[in-house]
């Protein structure tokens, strides 16, 4: 009471100012903060630090609500405007909407997890950190604040630290991690590169509470736990979310995946009606499992030093894989989105780089090669259509999306500065080639990040090789580009290739004096 007292007494001298004429209000400033909490900073403790009285006013009017800007912002007329606060960077409510109508207009349907129907308030007070991780996925080419994505980035990273620090954890933070494993913190190198880490940790935390048993959740829990049917739905399709986004990392990444596909994930499972999946999650899932089983089948031999089977058994399971990839598509048919039509396509790009494994004297070595041609076309082709919407959907394309445009663009660089490029037509494919760097650099957040690089790698290695010309043609392709399509580094799976390649590439970039740190084109030779 005695505050809103002074209260009205300092809005009667504010009153009695005004009708006589006064210099316009200073703009108050508020003192920097050194504390990371969202919720609380520095308050002066002087009323006579502020210049006017209506400035009193407005403090005291914050400090009586509890506020202090962190919660609520000043418009210019005086009154107070709901607002979310992470450190240093403040967003008023009309940002705040804004951003998450581009997250569940442009980015949602790569990752179909959350809710639209839920309130960016629900959100917050569910979990802080999804909160700010929807915000920093829709800042990526965030016309209206281009700035604002590379300011949350070490927030957010104080904020997940934070947060995964604390024991137990809610499942509404491994959707979190699900989000931002899709989306990382853009980075400059693979060497700084957390997310197969926090998918690991995904992983784990999932398993820690219970998701992968969903209709047991008391058995992981201190007290009891009755779960309504739109909850216990909700557990299942984070767990499913879960083994997407580890299969997708598994496979962008080229190391093993930490899937869980047991019962819950099982058709079989699904009778019950807690257990059913929206069908374009159940098609994602579905082609997921086919990666990770060509994974399994091709890259985890036991009796070899980096896993990999032999010619013969790569044949024949080649021929039982391209029969279930045609399975799952005639499946697909009838009402497959253009995303999920994407995934599937990545998958037979995952399927079909096996091929660089074979030996040039296998029988169905041709046959092979001239089969990843036609995967890696497809898949691009599929890319180019999501410049075809309105919307513009290939810039928001996720981060396993942007891997395999890299190792299709890879591919092609393979293919088509080797004898079989014979076989296949040349002007088609440097124009896939040209396409798919600009689709990479469209992906592109930030100058100098990581897909920035790749594209220029790509650039400098096509430009090396020959730009696509036959030896024919005038061109001595040697080193790195010689007609061999054979493979160094093994050990990581489908994205060998990439690895194999960058390593090459660098290797002759440096012998030939050009791998200095004066060199224009230094950061090509430190992306890996």
């Amino acid at each position: 009471m005695e505050m809103e007292k002074e209260i009205q007494d300092l809005r009667r001298q504010l009153a009695n100012q005004q009708s006589s004429p006064s210099a316009p209000p200073s703009t108050v400033k508020e003192p920097p903060s050194n504390t990371a909490s969202p919720r609380i900073s520095s308050i002066p403790s002087q009323l006579d630090q502020y210049i006017d009285s209506e400035q009193a006013v407005n403090s005291l009017l914050d400090l009586r609500s509890g506020l202090d800007g962190s919660a609520h912002i000043r418009s210019p007329s005086g009154q107070l405007r709901p607002s979310r606060r992470l450190e240093g960077i403040t967003l008023s409510n009309s940002q705040v909407q804004d951003l998450f109508h581009r997250f569940f207009t442009l980015f949602h349907p790569f990752m179909p997890l959350l809710e639209p129907s839920i309130t960016s308030d629900s959100y917050y007070d569910a979990s802080p950190l999804l909160f700010w991780i929807i915000v920093s996925v829709a800042a990526r080419h965030y016309p209206l604040d281009p700035t604002l994505l590379p300011s949350l980035s070490i927030p957010i990273s104080h904020l997940l630290w934070a947060t995964l620090a604390d024991v137990p954890q809610s499942y509404i933070v491994v959707k979190a991690l699900c989000i931002l494993c899709t989306w990382p913190i853009p980075i400059s190198s693979t060497s700084k590169d957390p997310t197969f880490m926090l998918c690991g940790l995904m992983m784990q935390v999932a398993m820690q509470i219970g998701l992968h048993r969903p209709s047991h959740a008391q058995d992981f829990a201190r007290f009891k736990i009755e779960l309504r049917e739109e909850e216990m739905k909700d557990r299942v399709k984070t767990w499913v979310a879960c083994n997407i986004v580890s299969q997708r990392i598994a496979t962008g990444y080229g190391q093993p995946p930490s899937t869980v596909y047991d019962w819950t994930l099982v058709p079989s499972g699904w009778s019950e009606t807690s257990y059913q999946l929206p069908e374009e999650v159940e098609a994602r899932l579905s082609i997921e499992r086919f990666c990770n089983k060509v994974t399994k089948s091709f890259y985890t031999n036991r009796m070899d030093p980096v896993g990999l089977v032999s010619d013969e058994q790569r044949s024949i399971m080649s021929d039982f894989m391209a029969r279930d990839l045609e399975e799952i598509e005639e499946k697909l048919k009838p009402d497959t989105s253009v995303i999920t039509f994407l995934y599937l396509r990545a998958a037979g790009l995952h399927f079909r780089l096996s091929a660089f494994f074979d030996s040039p004297d296998s029988p169905d070595y041709q046959a092979h090669l001239f089969s990843l041609w036609q995967a890696t076309s497809s898949f691009l082709e599929c890319v180019f259509d999501l410049n075809k919407f309105a919307s513009g959907l290939l810039p928001h394309a996720s981060n396993y999306i942007l891997q395999m445009i890299v190792a299709a663009g890879f591919a092609l660089l393979k293919l088509l500065n080797s004898f079989f490029a014979d076989r296949i037509k040349l002007a088609y494919g440097r124009e896939l080639f040209l396409k798919a760097i600009q689709a990479v650099r469209t992906i592109s957040v930030a100058t100098n990040d990581l897909p920035s690089r790749l594209a220029e790698v790509l650039a400098q290695m096509w430009k090396s090789g020959g730009s696509g010309l036959r030896n024919g043609h005038g061109h001595d392709h040697s080193g790195w580009l010689a007609d061999s399509l054979q493979l160094k580094n093994r050990c990581r799976m489908s994205m060998s290739l990439v690895y194999d390649s960058v390593w090459r590439w660098r290797e002759e970039f440096q012998a030939k004096g050009r791998g200095n740190l004066e060199s224009k084109d230094t950061f090509l030779t430190t992306a890996w």
